[in-house]
């Protein structure tokens, strides 16, 4: 299955909703493999939607009408041999990526990212997006920078800033004086 054609077709499908197909996962089973799909809004729904004072996120009613054109789609169009579940989703605080321009877009943001073969040793890297011209990527983090191409790019994913979502406490100032 060409998982890239099956988005595209997917991305046509949606762009009336003013959503967009950020990337497809199939994830096979030998009971049963699922199809996972992963929306986002495009920038012009989402300023829509804020002026509105409408949430500018994919919701579940976003969720629910993508299934139901997708569904009618597979159905038809049978592009998927054997038995699938197919699961429609927003793209969460842990957001995969799925191409260069996604990356481009969280320059700067902490990333996870798997490899489909190791560099320099490692095939899982963690780090800050500091660059990305067209396909090259240059990740840094704690165990050094990192230059690859995407299609080295076995999965990636955003790691959530738990601090700015309020989910950790702030780090205490360096230098504080101790209580006595």
């Amino acid at each position: 299955m060409d998982t890239n054609a099956l988005s595209q077709k997917f991305s046509d499908i949606v762009a009336d909703m003013g959503l967009e197909v950020l990337g497809i996962e199939f994830l096979p089973s030998g009971g049963q493999s699922t199809l996972r799909v992963y929306l986002d809004v495009v920038a012009a729904e989402r300023e829509r939607r804020e002026a509105a004072e409408l949430p500018a996120e994919v919701n579940v009613d976003d969720c629910e009408a993508a299934s139901r054109e997708f569904s009618a789609y597979l159905d038809v169009e049978d592009p998927i041999p054997g038995n699938y579940v197919l699961e429609v989703s927003s793209p969460g605080i842990d957001r995969p990526l799925f191409t260069s321009e996604q990356f481009a877009r969280v320059t700067g943001e902490e990333v996870k990212v798997l490899l489909k073969a190791p560099i320099e040793g490692r095939r899982r890297l963690k780090g800050n997006v500091v660059e990305v011209n067209g396909e090259h990527i240059v990740v840094e983090g704690e165990a050094g920078r990192f230059e690859f191409e995407h299609a080295d790019v076995e999965s990636a994913r955003v790691v959530p800033d738990w601090v700015a979502l309020g989910y950790a406490p702030q780090p205490k100032p360096a230098g504080g004086k101790k209580s006595k």
